[in-house]
């Protein structure tokens, strides 16, 4: 696929995000502003859950999705606070939450935890699209990775993401071979995503070249595939724009 091609898949599937810990509303509404280009809009923006009230009335004519992170970056079990947490960001309007895996416990072998964690997350997301942030370069081994996407499979989850970006290890093409192809192999409906580390067309194709050898060519949609990403969209435009 030509790189011209690859970044206009690359667009449509784009979590365009910003997750500074100065985010400011006037980020937050250029944001949203970058969120449709020439070449078509980006699947959804993921920010913080004070900004999504502001994301919804910037996007509300366009089918742009706003996303947004419990329990981020470090995975905390509180189910209380969970709950209360996207509770509040389903009231604000997000339509997709992005939840980071309990993978402390689960590396202490509190599974328990992490199988009650899971069902927390399905009950109180309702509709919203769910997303499950493993974390894999904690997770480090290959086992425990497949182990986890598969325990988050188990309970229907929209998407298993790879990292928050605020770890030493984000997205690596290993760890996303890994969860593609336990999803592939489990024949659920789950989606996959990228995130962390992502800033170029080289970067990001990568993982869609991943996507399309394991799930095949038409499983590449907004609806099964995301890469999640601050300042990988400037790149690909600019890349559209020089192979013109």
């Amino acid at each position: 696929m030509d790189d011209v091609t690859a970044a206009k898949i690359l667009i449509s599937c784009l979590d365009l995000t910003s997750l500074g810990e100065h985010d400011t509303e006037y980020q937050i509404e250029d944001l949203c502003a970058r969120a449709e280009t020439p070449y078509g809009h980006v699947a959804a923006v993921c920010i913080w859950p004070q900004f999504v009230a502001l994301a919804k009335k910037k996007l509300k004519k366009t089918p742009v999705k706003v996303a947004t992170v419990v329990n981020f970056p470090h995975g905390g079990a509180d189910f209380n606070k969970l709950r209360a947490e996207i509770k509040q960001a389903l009231k604000f309007g997000a339509d997709e939450i992005d939840a980071v895996f309990p993978y402390h416990d689960f590396l202490d072998g509190n599974l328990d935890t992490c199988e009650r964690f899971m069902e927390t997350i399905v009950d109180s997301c309702g509709e919203a699209t769910t997303k499950i942030i493993l974390e894999t370069g904690e997770l480090v081994q290959a086992a425990k990775i497949a182990a986890a996407t598969q325990l988050c499979l188990n309970h229907g989850v929209g998407f298993i993401k790879t990292s928050t970006g605020k770890t030493p290890v984000s997205a690596t093409p290993e760890a996303a071979n890994i969860i593609l192809e336990t999803i592939a192999s489990s024949r659920r409906k789950a989606g996959f995503k990228a995130s962390g580390g992502i800033r170029t067309i080289e970067d990001a194709k990568k993982y869609l070249t991943l996507s399309q050898t394991i799930m095949g060519g038409n499983w590449i949609s907004p609806e099964h595939l995301r890469i999640g990403a601050s300042s990988l969209l400037d790149n690909l435009l600019q890349t559209i724009k020089q192979g013109y």
